[in-house]
């Protein structure tokens, strides 16, 4: 494996998001020197935040997965998670609604889940829901360390007995076709394939490997910070410092001083920081420009899908809506081809409504409600949608369309909107937050790697590089970047829990 050569005692990290935030802490654990630079005045990148008119509000990402993967971050400065993160299992982890009207509760537990979906769609289906949970737990344990959580050296290094193992299991045929094989309800098969937006690809067209998406939340289950999901990078900013990380917040890097094939200094706007090495989680196009590389790509780079998120005061509405919601509209394949492959907005919305004060009722003023509203849209690339002048309006459809189909009749207080257009002024490519598109051209040793040729001690992390996009993967991407630094150190913390239909 290729790692930054010579010294590297102080490592400058550029941005304290998520990935950013693990590599200081795997750096700072292993001895290094480690300085993050941060533009905005708080930690947490993508996962941002907003308080309006006494909310508490999460601009970024809501659904948590896998806190095994934080806790490791943790350890790496011998630190304990639960010391610093109050997670709650989120119970279900979504709720379903449908447009015939039916509804399904996803439970992580087998047991709970087989039985719903028995009552919503017969005893196959249920049956089928067992197998398809077991395919989901082997495609996992096959992937995380033999590629979610690995550096590449090229393609070649793809060619090992686990993909063959892979490949058998039916990792490189369609996720939607393999989905389809376990089970036949079109319902049921959305609550396995509607993570491809996700990975910006349509269900029918993504490979199944990405179903361990669907793994994460399906079967390992879906968790919530007190505190909000602000909660994760404050604790590991927190921890960071007690560990020695220096935080410099407020300052926004212009330049790169470099001698020869070396970054000798990470420069501000108001500062000069000499380093050995650099870690940039930086947007792609940014971290070029600052390393002076044009990318050697023969193929166009394909940015993900972006949203239009909106964040709701209402009426205290209990039990009415659970903390994540899926409402899918009845033109569920249509949605793909008028955001990816039209540019368009949605004819038939289907729609994520989030709930985070069912989990941490502080974040919202007393007898009142926060809801995040978050509806796919075409990024920049493909859109043609002028969302300077239709974003309010279309906003405003958004909240109305997800209330009267959950919520009719409630009281709606529309606190903050962000589109396509506003994430690209906060400098995200295409205008959207989801980075790169989990293509195969842009998938494992064929997305942006994490070194680039010529440069010696810069290292990238973040979604738009090993392995993707998603707070599980921007955090081992933290990990990945302090590796190519240090070389790989043996695994300090617990295993991660894989859990089966047995271990229940």
């Amino acid at each position: 494996m290729r790692t930054v050569p010579g010294a590297a005692d102080h490592v400058v990290v550029v941005g304290a998001g998520l990935s950013g935030l693990s590599a200081a802490l795997q750096l700072a654990g292993r001895g290094r020197s480690v300085t993050v630079v941060e533009r905005q005045p708080f930690p947490g990148g993508r996962m941002g935040q907003a308080d309006i008119a006494g909310y508490r509000i999460d601009t970024g990402p809501t659904v948590l997965t896998m806190p095994d993967i934080i806790s490791d971050a943790f350890a790496a400065v011998g630190a304990s998670m639960a010391d610093h993160l109050d997670l709650v299992p989120v119970e279900p982890a979504y709720r379903a609604t449908f447009a015939d009207g039916s509804s399904l509760d996803v439970h992580p537990d087998p047991a709970a889940m087989a039985a719903a979906i028995e009552d919503f769609a017969g005893s196959e289906q249920a049956a089928g829901y067992l197998r398809l949970r077991d395919w989901l737990t082997r495609l996992y344990r096959l992937e995380f360390d033999g590629f979610i959580a690995a550096n590449f050296a090229s393609p070649l290094s793809l060619l090992t007995p686990q993909l063959a193992r892979l490949a058998a299991i039916g990792g490189f045929r369609g996720w939607e076709p393999m989905v389809s094989r376990f089970v036949s309800d079109e319902r049921v098969q959305r609550i396995f394939t509607f993570q491809a937006l996700y990975a910006g690809v349509p269900p029918q067209q993504a490979l199944a490997a990405y179903a361990v998406i669907a793994y994460m939340d399906t079967v390992a289950g879906v968790y919530f910070p007190r505190g909000g999901m602000r909660a994760v990078p404050e604790a590991m900013a927190t921890v960071a410092a007690a560990s020695g990380v220096q935080f410099r917040y407020g300052s926004t890097v212009t330049a790169l001083e470099r001698s020869g094939s070396r970054v000798t200094a990470v420069r501000t706007d108001n500062d000069r920081i000499a380093c050995d090495a650099v870690i940039l989680t930086t947007e792609l196009p940014l971290t070029y420009e600052l390393l002076g590389r044009t990318p050697r790509r023969p193929i166009r780079m394909r940015p993900a899908p972006s949203s239009v998120v909106a964040h709701v005061g209402v009426p205290a509405v209990c039990e009415r809506l659970a903390h994540h919601n899926i409402s899918f509209g009845g033109k569920w394949a249509g949605t793909f081809d008028d955001i990816i492959r039209d540019g368009v907005l949605m004819s038939d919305p289907s729609l994520l409504v989030t709930r985070p004060t069912a989990g941490d009722p502080s974040l919202a003023p007393p007898g009142r409600d926060l809801l995040y509203i978050l509806a796919p849209a075409p990024n920049l690339q493909v859109g043609v949608v002028d969302w300077d002048t239709v974003g309010p309006s279309y906003a405003r459809e958004v909240v109305a369309t997800a209330t009267d189909r959950l919520i009719p009749g409630v009281d709606t207080e529309v606190l903050d909107v962000v589109t396509p257009a506003d994430w690209a002024r906060q400098g995200m490519a295409a205008g959207t937050p989801f980075a790169l598109a989990h293509t195969f051209s842009q998938t494992g040793p064929f997305r942006p790697a994490n070194m680039i040729r010529g440069i010696d001690n810069a290292v990238l992390a973040g979604g738009s590089t090993v392995p993707g996009v998603g707070i599980p993967t921007a955090l081992i991407s933290g990990r990945l970047a302090a590796d190519r630094v240090t070389g790989t150190v043996p695994d300090r913390s617990a295993k991660h829990t894989i859990v089966s239909s047995e271990s229940r």
